[in-house]
Formats: structure tokens, sequence, C-alpha cells
């Protein structure tokens, strides 16, 4: 209780104006229980009642009669001394008994409120937002806000009747915190915050930046939510701990986009529930390791395919409840799938519910737009200059992978984040303290993130998706890089369909397309990505990129996916393209799974299937990715003829894998090349077999080299290279 003594429990006249009309900065100094001359004032704010009484907690015995100070609401009376209490609400049309939100101490501890003023507090997720909490014995929700800028934050939502004057919040000032604990408010409850800006007027209702859930779009509000839940992954977790630092493992990765990959469903589940029951077991069925989903954090419009979320700490409520999200990633791990999310901190949309000007100021945002807005995305850029917006945004890569127990997120639109200039013209960008373009502060923000996300999620990978030159994305941070663990490879990705787009007999003039990913392939841990950006926008789909007539396209895929299997590097595949999805992607409408009746299809899926058990089987296709040791050259300069061959290598005692492309439709027959040993080579793999729609031209199975020694090689063996096609040999 306040120490303040109040003559009959009454305040000023000024204060009980400013609690009527939402204006004031302290409300918990003039509501809840007050010392006075005559024991305990209580004091509340009850728009509607036509009387109060005060109770007390633990039977119906009334304390005080309230007497109503102004017809809007104010109420005021005087118990003998202070005991816990309850208060009775008479209205018209109902009689309410609750406890009293202002008779409640600080929802959160002085350590809290330090960590988030510095912006070091690592558990935001479960810090701010709304949480279900006891207090004093009493159940109900936590909310807690920054809006550091603010006269005056309410909470407001169905059990206030959406009035800003009900709610008002508790202020810290030194840390911008706002928070209160209101009892009774349980889960499913839909609230939203009221914030007085700096100039004194009222702003949108904001949607609840930490909130748990949300409503699904075009609704905006956010939702209360008991989100525990009993995980069964704690073998899955610990061995990836163990694992931590390694990059010798198989990484295959099946990107989806949540919403359209489900076939077409009539039943009632959520999106959640229908790919627990149907993804999990198709893509463990496909051999990848990983599935990655596009992001699914909570966003307003479907599409941006989740790019510019606003809910970085939802799950999307288009997709289902965050217990049946946990639900879903419980049950990869079960399978032994790990999960990756998409992750942006780069930029959010400006919706008014949103966070651009939050408390009336640019407090997440830059205020100058030189340095705050994306042109090209229509976009807000987080400042990350501020410590409390670095927190937030580490809070929330941390909330994915703590609370959901989520494998690696891959970080979005890096580039944008690397560099000031980044999409712009000379005079609309700022330099950075130094005159460069590089942003200091993007740099440090996620050296920041992987030196957090390294101590405190060991085995957990960060993923950069980074189309430039940078210097050391995946190189540690004491060792002067950024810290990812692994960089998409998008220079290999343009090379390598530039050089399939290509006819056939023009391959001669573009041979460098597919060798030069070599000069640079250990310079980063990389992913070699086919993703979605690939398939939309009117770049067709990827069975559409591979020339020649029919047979040929999809005779080109097939060689084409076991080259790319093959090479250094951990792979990602997006949904479809695993059996050759005809038209672009559209991210309303599911995948033609009907084509799967189709041969060539079924032998698309049936190849890609076998690739990656090829891939996680064969030590040698995977130990060195990121080692330039467990690569060679064989066939480099044959452009003639379009032929490639290659050797990788796994550790000593590991059997050497040859593999052989020939991008032309012509057949070579008694194709010599070295090889590090003589004797039996086995073909475990041809993408020309009739198995997958091909022509069944091949090796019969194996081939015996002998010692006549090619090139640098002691031995060499003489092939059949079928046309259009990869084959995969294993000595021994």
């Amino acid at each position: 209780m306040s120490d303040v003594l109040v003559r009959s429990g009454l305040p000023d006249f000024g204060a009980v104006d400013a609690i009527i009309h939402a204006r004031h900065g302290d409300p918990f100094a003039v509501l809840g229980p007050h010392a006075c001359e005559g024991g305990c004032a209580v004091r509340t704010f009850q728009p509607g009642a036509t009387a109060v009484e005060v109770i007390a907690a633990e039977s119906d015995q009334v304390l005080a009669k309230l007497e109503s100070v102004d017809p809007a609401g104010f109420w005021c009376g005087v118990m003998p001394s202070w005991v816990p209490y309850r208060l009775r609400i008479t209205s018209r049309d109902a009689v309410r008994v609750t406890e009293d939100p202002y008779a409640f101490g600080p929802s959160l501890g002085e350590v809290d409120i330090y960590l988030l003023a510095e912006g070091r507090h690592r558990e935001i997720g479960r810090t701010l937002g709304a949480h279900i909490a006891k207090q004093n014995g009493v159940t109900g929700t936590r909310f807690a806000v920054w809006a550091p800028n603010a006269r005056r934050v309410s909470v407001v939502g169905s059990f206030n009747g959406w009035d800003g004057r009900c709610h008002p919040m508790r202020h810290h000032p030194a840390s911008g915190i706002w928070e209160m604990f209101i009892p009774r408010v349980g889960a499913g409850t839909i609230y939203k915050y009221e914030i007085l800006g700096p100039e004194g007027s009222v702003l949108p209702l904001r949607a609840d930046p930490v909130a748990a859930a949300a409503q699904k779009p075009p609704e905006t509000a956010s939702i209360v939510v008991d989100d525990r839940f009993r995980w069964t992954d704690h073998a899955w977790v610990e061995g990836r701990r163990l694992a931590s630092g390694r990059t010798d493992a198989p990484i295959s990765i099946y990107e989806v986009h949540a919403g359209s990959w489900a076939p077409e469903s009539d039943d009632d589940a959520d999106v959640w529930t229908q790919l627990a029951e149907k993804l999990v077991p198709y893509v463990k069925s496909m051999g990848f390791t990983h599935v990655e989903f596009m992001p699914i954090m909570e966003h307003p419009f479907g599409g941006s395919w989740g790019y510019q979320p606003l809910g970085q700490y939802a799950p999307s409520a288009r997709l289902g409840s965050p217990e049946n999200f946990a639900r879903l990633v419980d049950r990869c791990h079960q399978a032994g799938l790990g999960v990756i999310l998409d992750w942006v901190p780069a930029h959010f949309p400006g919706d008014a519910h949103g966070l651009v000007y939050f408390d009336g100021t640019h407090l997440y945002e830059h205020a100058d737009p030189k340095e705050g807005f994306h042109q090209d995305w229509n976009t807000y850029i987080y400042n990350l200059g501020r410590n409390e917006v670095r927190g937030f945004l580490i809070g929330s890569a941390l909330h994915w992978l703590e609370h959901y127990h989520v494998d690696a997120l891959r970080v979005d639109a890096v580039a944008s984040m690397l560099y000031r200039d980044y999409s712009r013209k000379q005079g609309e960008w700022v330099p950075n303290i130094y005159g460069g373009r590089e942003n200091l502060e993007s740099v440090s923000f996620l050296r920041e993130l992987s030196e957090i996300v390294g101590s405190r999620c060991p085995g957990a990978l960060l993923i950069a998706e980074e189309s430039t030159a940078w210097p050391g994305v995946s190189r540690p941070v004491n060792e002067g890089g950024l810290g990812f663990d692994y960089k998409w490879n998008m220079g290999w990705m343009h090379d390598s369909l530039h050089y399939m787009e290509e006819e056939s007999i023009n391959r001669r003039w573009h041979h460098d397309s597919l060798t030069f990913g070599l000069v640079y392939a250990f310079s980063e841990k990389f992913v070699l990505p086919l993703s979605h950006d690939e398939v939309v926008y009117g770049k067709g789909s990827l069975i559409g990129k591979m020339t020649g007539d029919h047979w040929q396209k999809f005779a080109n895929l097939r060689a084409y996916l076991a080259f790319m299997w093959t090479h250094p590097g951990k792979k990602l595949m997006f949904m479809g393209g695993e059996f050759a999805q005809e038209r672009e992607w559209n991210h309303d409408r599911s995948l033609d799974w009907w084509l799967l009746d189709r041969p060539e299809h079924a032998g698309v899926q049936s190849l890609m299937r076998d690739l990656n058990h090829v891939y996680r089987d064969r030590p040698a296709l995977h130990r060195r990715d990121c080692d330039a040791s467990g690569f060679r050259w064989v066939v480099l300069h044959d452009r003639e003829q379009s032929v490639f061959a290659y050797l990788r290598l796994g550790e000593e005692g590991d059997p050497p894998i040859l593999v052989a492309c020939n991008f032309t439709p012509v057949p070579r027959l008694g194709y010599r090349m070295g090889v590090p040993q003589a004797g039996a080579w086995h073909e475990i793999m041809n993408t020309d077999s009739g198995v997958y729609g091909g022509s069944n031209l091949g090796n019969s199975g194996w081939v015996q080299a002998d010692d006549t020694p090619w090139g640098e090689y002691p031995a060499s063996v003489a092939l059949t290279l079928p046309p259009l096609s990869t084959i995969i040999l294993q000595a021994g």
C-alpha cells in the first residue's frame, strides 16, 4: 500500500479526472488500496457499475461499500484496515466478483527490468507479452510491453469492453516497460494495447509485439495462451548438443511453405496437424534429414509468404495453434528429422497495429528513411543500434530455438542487413561513422546473435541467406567472421541453373558455369539451395528450366539433381521439385500431387529418394562437404563433350566415390578416365536407369579399373556414359 495518507480516502480531483480520461501516467498511485486516516481506502474505476462493494477474499463479508465519486465510474470507500479483498461489481445486467488488479505489486522483478533496459534479457518470450501466472495465490495474466515514450499504456480486450480507461498499466521509467497483473484473465483472451503517445494523442490499437499467439488475419488482436507443452524429444535435443560444431554430417533439407504443401483435405484439422500426419512420414520416407519452413511467424499479408512478419514470437494463426506447432516439431524429432525455420530480422511491414511508430516515436525502426525504409519491399528496417531492439530480435531467435525446440534458423535477407546502400542509389543512404557502406550495427548484431545462440543452444544452427562476397559469413566470430554455421551458395545456384537452361549443343560454351563453383566451394561452409525463389515471379518450375524435348527435360533434371547431391555442400530442395512439379509455385494452391500418376514424375521422385539415401549412407559424399581435401577433379576440361567427372573422398577407410556427368544427349562409350585405385568400381546410381524413366544404358552394375595410368592417377577405367546422365560409382 502507498504511504500517502488521504483524508477520507479521496485523491485530489485532478487525479480522478486524469483516471477518468485515461491521462494519468501512474494509475497505481491513485487506484487500488491506499492507507488513509480512517483505515484503508479502496479506489476503482468501474464504468457502467451501479454498485461496488469490497468483500473479504476468503468470504463474502462486506468490508466496505464504495461510493460513486464521479458518474463516469470512479468509486471510492474505506475499509477498517488492509486485508486481502475482492470487488463485487453490480451493473444493470450482471454481478461480477474479481480481485482488484491495482492491489497487486509489480509483476516483473528488478533483475528482469534491469536486463530489459540493457537489452540483455535472453528470455523476452517468457518476460514480455502475456503470460498466465499466479500472484498472491490468484491466477490471472501478467502483461508487459516496452513503450518508453508513451504517456500511458492500457491493456484492452474483450474482458473490459476495449476501454482503455479500465486497465492502465504500471510504468517503469528506467526501462520503458509497462506491466500489470490482471486477475482471472485466462487462456483464449483477446487483447491489444492502447497507447497514449508523447504528443498526447491516442494511437491506433497495437498488437502485442511479444504475443505468443494472434487472431487469424485479417483480425489483428493478440491472444493469451497457455503454451505449456510436454515434450518427448529429450534424446534428440541431447544428441544435437553432442554433435555441436560438427560439419561432417549429411544435411539434406526439404523446404516447405506450410500452407500450400498438403494435398487438398476436407477435414477440419489445422495445417500443423495435417503436416504432422502427412508431411513428417513423407519427408522421412524421402530420406531428407531436415524440413525447413518458410516463415511461420504471424504476418498480416499472406502474399508475403511470411517474409513480412509482425509476430516475431507467435506461430501464424493461419496454420493452427501454438500447441499444435510444438507437437509437429516434436513429431519431426521423433521421426529423426531436424526442423529449420526461416527467420526475418531484416525488416517489418508498416501495418497500423504493428511495430511502426509503436509508442508514438520511431521505436523499432530508424527515423531517417535513408536508414529505416526498404524501398524494394515497402517495409521498415529495425534500428539495430538500439539495445532493446537487438534484445527483442535475439529474444525471438532464442524463443524458437529454446521454447519450440527448433534446430536451426535460416536468417533471411542478410545481404540487405550488411550494406547500408543495399538496393539504393547514390544519395539515398547514410554512410557509417567511417564513411563506408558496411552496416556496422547489423554486423555487431549478427555476431552477438551467433555467439549467444552458440552458448545457449549448442548444436542449433544459424544459416545465412547471403548473396554477396562478404568474407567470413560462416567463420567464427573469434576469427573475424559473422559466426553463421552455413551460408546459402547463391552463386552456385545461379551458375548451375544457367548452365542447365542452355541447349545441350551450346553447353560447351558455358562449361565454366559448372566448374567455377569449385573455385570458392570451400571459402565458406555452404548449403546448395534450389529454393522457392527459383520457382516464382515468372521463373517457372525447376523442370521448366530444363531444355530439350519432354524426355530430355526429365533426363536433364535427373542428371542435374545427381550432380547437385554429389557436389560439395549441404543440400536444399523446395517442395515440388522432388517430383518435377510442372507449373510455377502458387502459395494459394497445394502442390500437383496428381502428377505422380505419371511415370516420368514418379521416376524423379524415386531418384530423389535414392539420392538422399546414397548421400547419407556413403561417408565420402558428406564427411568432407566443407573441406577441399574431400574433392578432386578427374575430368575438368572436356567442354567439347560436356563431360565432368570428380572424386568425393571421406576419411581414411571410407571408399572413394567417382561421379561422372554427361550433359549431352549423346552416349559416350568407352570413355576413359583416371581413378585412384585399380579393381572393381560398383555403379551405385545411374540417373538413366529405367527405374527413373531413363533409357537404361549403363555399366551393368560395375566396371573393372586397370593399372593403366591416366593423368595424375595410377589407374583408369573405361565407362559408358549414358545420355544426359550422372552415374555414381564406389570403389571396392
